[in-house]
């Protein structure tokens, strides 16, 4: 891993429909602070990691006022109507910034809770795999397919499922590329694991942690205020 510099993308121009009230989840507050600002510092703890950029809504009005004067060198970059397409613009913007780019780690805005233990590993594990690597985690409760008629058809095999999560980690040129053409395929990948796995690469699954929750809904909150200070002691 040693030299290899990383760029960290995090897309952050939805609109947080199943989020509920007002406030934008990403911009929701844990610990007296915005979500976003505890995903920002998560990925930018490790020395591989070179710059972060924020994609943002056209008409974000927060950002700049509640989290870059923590962050003074994050650049932002406006987003696109889909999650793909705001990471497509991201990923430009850190191209057009660096041309000798090789890694983007791409982080959820809505994941505060990343710790660094985890985001060593899949640095570590990521950087060594050609078709890169994501944090996941292997499925444990049981599942069940269901039918049109939301009756069980079947009990699945979970031994071989896993849960995505973020960071993300690809060579930036192939993910870009891979990215690129699904959507003018008229696809819309909701993670980036599954644009490069369109493309036929396998990448790694490294094994994350069950405490790297999404925010979703405002009952998440309370969660990611306890995860937080638990590792805050732990740290």
């Amino acid at each position: 891993m040693s030299g290899q510099a990383v760029h960290a993308l995090i897309p952050a121009a939805g609109h947080s429909v199943r989020f509920g009230g007002t406030t934008l989840k990403q911009y929701a507050h844990v610990l007296g602070l915005p979500v976003i600002h505890h995903s920002i510092t998560a990925v930018t703890r490790h020395d591989a990691v070179v710059s972060v950029t924020v994609a943002l809504a056209s008409d974000d009005g927060i950002f700049d006022e509640l989290v870059r004067p923590a962050f003074p060198g994050a650049r932002t970059v406006t987003g696109g109507e889909s999650r793909a397409q705001t990471v497509m613009n991201g990923l430009h913007s850190i191209l057009a910034r660096d041309p000798q780019a090789e890694w983007v780690m791409v982080h959820d805005a809505a994941r505060p809770c990343l710790s660094f233990t985890d985001l060593s590993r899949l640095l570590e594990q990521g950087l060594q795999s050609p078709d890169g690597a994501i944090l996941a985690t292997p499925v444990s409760d049981t599942l069940k397919l269901a039918g049109e008629d939301e009756r069980i058809e079947a009990t699945i095999d979970r031994s071989r499922y896993w849960a995505a999560q973020t960071p993300q980690l690809f060579r930036i040129r192939e993910l870009a590329a891979n990215l690129d053409a699904a959507l003018s395929a008229g696809l819309k990948p909701t993670d980036d694991a599954a644009a490069m796995e369109r493309a036929g690469k396998h990448p790694l699954l490294v094994q994350g942690s069950s405490t790297n929750i999404k925010i979703t809904g405002s009952e998440d909150l309370a969660l990611a205020e306890f995860i937080l200070q638990r590792q805050s002691v732990r740290e």
